[in-house]
This record gives C-alpha cells, sequence and structure tokens, in this order.
C-alpha cells in the first residue's frame, strides 16, 4: 500500500478498505497498546480494549469528523474501550511505578514527554508537592481528558472521590506555583 497519511487511510477503511485498517492497526496499536497498559496492569484487558478500538473504527471510521489529530480519536476510542471493559470486571487496581517501568523501559508515551517537559520547570515541581492520588486524578481528568465518571470507573473509586481530589490538587497546584513565584 502507498503511503498515506492517517486521514486518508480512514477514508479508505469508510469504503471498506482492510489494507488500509491493517496499516492504521500497524501505525497506530504499539503507543496504543502502551498506554492501554499504564492504565490497567491486566495485559489481556488492554489487549481486548486495543481490539475493541480497531473493531469501532472500523464500524464507523465517520465518526472521525477531521477535528484534531487521528491519534487524539483513537486513543478516545481506545481508553473508553478500557473504561467499558473495566465496568464488567471487579475495580482496577492502580499499576505502580515500577510495574510501568518494567513493562516499556525504552519506550515514552505522549502523557510522559508531556511531564517530562513539565517536570522541568515550575509545574513540576508543584506537582512533586502532591499525592499519587491526587496526580492519578489529573492524569485521568487532564491529560486522558475523562469526565469524572470515567475517571472513577478507570481508578475504581467513587465519582465524588475524583471530583474532590481534582478540585484539592488544582488548589494545591495554584498554591504551590504562587509560592514559587513568590506572590
Amino acid at each position: 500500500m502507498q503511503h498515506y497519511s492517517d486521514v486518508e487511510l480512514l477514508a479508505l477503511v469508510g469504503r471498506g478498505e482492510e489494507a488500509a485498517l491493517r496499516e492504521l492497526v500497524e501505525r497506530h496499536s504499539g503507543w496504543l497498546l502502551l498506554r492501554l497498559r499504564r492504565r490497567s496492569p491486566d495485559e489481556e484487558l488492554a489487549h481486548d480494549a486495543l481490539h475493541d478500538t480497531f473493531v469501532a473504527v472500523w464500524r464507523n471510521p465517520g465518526s472521525f469528523r477531521g477535528e484534531g489529530d487521528l491519534g487524539a480519536w483513537l486513543w478516545g476510542i481506545a481508553i473508553r474501550q478500557l473504561i467499558s471493559r473495566l465496568r464488567k470486571k471487579a475495580p482496577p487496581v492502580p499499576a505502580s511505578s515500577e510495574v510501568i517501568a518494567a513493562r516499556s523501559p525504552l519506550v515514552a508515551s505522549a502523557e510522559d514527554e508531556l511531564l517530562v517537559a513539565v517536570a522541568h520547570g515550575g509545574v513540576g515541581d508543584a506537582l512533586k508537592a502532591l499525592s499519587p492520588e491526587l496526580v492519578r486524578v489529573l492524569q485521568a481528568t487532564v491529560i486522558d481528558g475523562l469526565t469524572t465518571k470515567e475517571a472513577a470507573q478507570l481508578l475504581g473509586i467513587p465519582q465524588g472521590t475524583v471530583k474532590s481530589r481534582a478540585r484539592i490538587a488544582k488548589a494545591r497546584l495554584r498554591e504551590q506555583l504562587v509560592l514559587q513565584e513568590g506572590w
């Protein structure tokens, strides 16, 4: 298959071109699976969510409105597929940073790159002052763009807890940044 952009491939998928879907899977499954594994310690669940993502793309490629990056659209589908599968299981156990590092020591996800960039500035210093529970809520709601309900399902905590932790995290970040600026 000649070199097509992601959007061109998606258009071909819309015309029933299986080779175009295979190309999208090859381009995006690696990083999607890595990110899904970071959200769930269950390897099989992550693989199933990845599979469901591309089934959803095959069934409804027209749901991409052409706004933004196709990779971000795929991630939105993938994280929601994972949440859907998590609903059917017992509450997840958050993966520890040691487990995450052991899974993929050489590959950085997009959010890892963002967090590394942020970590070397004032926001990074402010984030270090937060508890891991608050950071996980910020990651789910801010970086992954999940609703509080979706974040609650992903993290295995009540929706009200997500809301209160997000509020607390934002307030503490603000306090830390003000202290750094000396206001």
